[in-house]
């Protein structure tokens, strides 16, 4: 099947777009590779403090030609989906003794848990962890003595922080190492629901409490369809996971066989080898082009509408939020997986998962179908899935029909024939909203604002009955530079009471919402931000306002507001307490939304 033309069109159109800074990313990384194994450049002094902590491999090391494999791990046993990490190194380090290799630890990273910090001050140094992620691995890394690297993370910012981390040493081969959802628990639809008693005080927190715990009970990741299992879903889909290798479950022979086969396959890509396959020949404008359209099949994470676009400035490819709503608007919703469905990930993948889905969209002539792999060149390979025979890891056709129609349905049939994802532009500014959860009757909303600067006054003004009516909730001053725009996944309970009393609810922010957002319509990642003077500084209790996922419009219907001067806040608070003083060099440099709202500069020329 031909490549869909408007799949071909946006990515010529990023191609040339990026062609400056893409050419002198690609210099930079022919000239990293010219130089050559990075540790035979070392000093014996420098050697042999690299090697002296490897053991048994310490001589392999000093004397041999083999490859050095370095480990960039996410561990810590506080986030379930990180704990199983644990024993990962062990399993690495055996792989690569097999293949003739070695193996080290290079460096752990950050990472952090949304869950956790939701709602709490904690939550407005997330989306700059990211960066810190890359800058861990960076240093991690920056040792210069691999020949490739094998990423062990899964959640919301570490796997884009480590994507970043990547193309920074883009001579380098990479596969990215997942460690699989945990066994399904309380169904997600149960626990919004108690979530949702709790908000109206029809039950009490040992309720609460119970159903969360019933809910998050294992170790892996959380089994709805986030802003992390968005990431597993992207690797995959551009080519950085082995084929099928994301939603296989934690602690079982199959998950621990493709983590073994992930370094040998790692080992295999080094300039030692025979095919050699560097991450900037893998992460092209190809490549991003597929993970936006998986985003927009699946209805993945709003999150990656700023992550995807950072990703890519690493390596000199400069994404627009019109290259994600262009796409979308021929990219059908195959998925539907909660928040979007009943279904949880493990569901989504004994229907037949990504490798049905990445099928049934090179059918199509949705993803272009040549890009390189880890696994090798041509997407085709990632409709396999992994199989253990006689402990052996080999792979078979995947599913060519969806075993639940209910959860997966082909390109030719799909739930809605445009995708999850919708860029809105208008007087207000520009944003995005997560349309594949919103009921059709709940896309356009027009009504009258209440605005508010922090996400707890909302909540207030809720428990205090003010919120009758149809209503705009505008929570604004949680944009990048007022706080680090953190998610206000936490109103979702409250947005969906008010909508389930038949009013029509809209939220507006220049914040974030979780990849968990849900069937409340949000317009959200609002550029530009209220502290830089945009729109939505401007807005009063009242003003009318229209936000429309159909035609793609954010406006300010009431006249005058643009004449106002801005409103200011006091951000005070936000500038210290759980390590928030020590990111203020952060908020003061960090790009908006747009491009990424990131730290790094130069990439694209900014």
């Amino acid at each position: 099947m031909p490549v869909h033309p408007t799949i071909r069109d946006v990515t010529e159109r990023i191609e040339s777009r990026s062609k400056p800074t893409r050419a002198a990313y690609l210099d930079r990384m022919k000239a990293a590779r010219d130089q050559g194994p990075a540790r035979a450049h070392l000093s014996c002094s420098g050697q042999a403090h690299a090697y002296a902590g490897a053991g048994t491999d310490q001589q392999a090391l000093a004397t041999g030609r083999a490859g050095n494999l370095g480990i960039i791990t996410a561990y810590n046993d506080m986030l379930s989906a990180h704990r199983p990490f644990e024993h990962f190194p062990e399993l690495i380090r055996d792989a690569a003794r097999d293949a003739g290799g070695t193996a080290q630890v290079a460096g752990g990273v950050p990472a952090m848990c949304d869950g956790v910090t939701q709602g709490a001050a904690g939550m407005e140094l997330s989306l700059f962890s990211r960066d810190v992620i890359a800058m861990a691995a960076a240093v991690a890394l920056s040792h210069n003595v691999f020949d490739a690297a094998v990423f062990l993370g899964v959640c919301d910012k570490i796997v884009p922080g480590l994507v970043i981390a990547a193309q920074s040493f883009g001579h380098l081969p990479a596969v990215f190492l997942p460690a699989g959802p945990m066994t399904s628990g309380l169904p997600n639809d149960e626990k919004a629901k108690v979530r949702q008693q709790f908000a109206a005080g029809e039950v009490g927190r040992e309720a609460l409490m119970a159903a969360e715990m019933a809910s998050y009970h294992g170790a892996g990741t959380c089994t709805f369809y986030g802003t992390a299992n968005s990431n597993q879903m992207l690797m995959e889909f551009m080519g950085l996971h082995l084929p099928g290798a994301s939603f296989v479950n934690p602690d079982t022979p199959l998950r621990d066989a493709l983590t073994r086969e992930g370094a040998r396959r790692a080992l295999a890509l080094s300039a030692l080898g025979d095919e050699y396959t560097p991450v900037c020949r893998i992460l092209d404008a190809r490549a991003f082009v597929n993970g936006i359209v998986g985003l927009n099949a699946t209805g993945g994470s709003t999150n990656h509408l700023i992550h995807l676009v950072a990703m890519a400035r690493a390596g000199g490819i400069v994404l627009d939020w019109e290259d994600f709503s262009d796409l979308s608007e021929v990219t059908p919703l195959v998925a539907r997986v909660y928040p979007n469905g009943l279904a949880d990930v493990n569901h989504f993948h004994a229907a037949g998962g990504l490798g049905y889905v990445i099928g049934t969209l090179l059918e199509a002539g949705l993803l272009h179908p040549d890009t390189e792999t880890v696994a090798g060149r041509g997407l085709h390979r990632y409709t396999q899935e992994p199989k253990l025979t006689d402990g052996d890891l080999t792979w078979q056709a995947g599913a060519s029909e969806s075993l639940n129609d209910r959860i997966l349905r082909p390109a030719s049939d799909p739930f809605q024939p445009s995708g999850g994802l919708r860029r809105l532009a208008g007087s207000l500014g520009t944003g995005v909203m997560k349309v594949s959860a919103v009921a059709p009757e709940h896309h356009v909303v027009e009504a009258p604002a209440r605005v508010f600067d922090d996400q707890e006054a909302v909540k207030a003004a809720f428990k205090a009955g003010e919120l009758t009516g149809d209503v705009v909730v505008v929570v604004r001053f949680q944009g990048p530079r007022a706080n680090g725009m953190p998610e206000l996944h936490s109103l979702t309970p409250v947005l969906s009471i008010l909508q389930g009393r038949g009013q029509r609810v809209a939220l507006v922010t220049d914040g974030r919402m979780s990849g968990a957002s849900g069937k409340v319509p949000a317009a959200i990642h609002l550029c530009p931000e209220a502290l830089d003077g945009g729109p939505i500084a401007r807005l009063r209790d009242g003003d009318l306002l229209r936000v429309d996922a159909v035609s793609g419009r954010l406006d300010i219907l009431s006249e005058g507001v643009l004449d106002r001067a801005p409103a200011t806040a006091d951000l005070s608070l936000n500038a210290a307490g759980t390590g928030r003083e020590l990111f203020a060099a952060f908020r003061d440099a960090v790009s908006p939304a747009t491009a990424g709202a990131t730290v790094f500069g130069g990439f694209d020329g900014d």
